[in-house]
């Protein structure tokens, strides 16, 4: 499954492409790791992703702890409706901006 990281500035941004399960877990930890301490602002942009499971919930979970908690600057773009409605099941919103 194919994880795209581009860093502008301060501003990390992570594309998600396909299934976004357990067998990305590596890849997208990868992704905001290897970032580097400048990066302020994390994006995941899931325009291209067509599923996510609660492993993908999880490591979501992880990367708003890598990036700082409760004060961590962490938007999820771009979701298909399937997406979206998972978020909202699982109450994102209050942890995520979600456009």
């Amino acid at each position: 499954m194919p994880i795209k990281a581009t860093v502008k500035g301060q501003e990390l941004t992570v594309a998600v492409e396909g299934r976004f399960d357990f067998s990305a877990h590596q890849e997208f930890r990868d992704a905001y790791e290897e970032a580097g301490a400048s990066v302020s602002h994390y994006t995941i942009d899931m325009s291209k992703a067509s599923y996510l499971d609660s492993s993908a919930l999880g490591m979501l979970l992880l990367l708003r702890d890598h990036a700082g908690g409760e004060s961590a600057n962490v938007r999820i773009t771009n979701c298909n409706a399937d997406v979206k409605k998972i978020l909202t099941i699982s109450n994102f919103e209050k942890l995520f901006t979600i456009d």
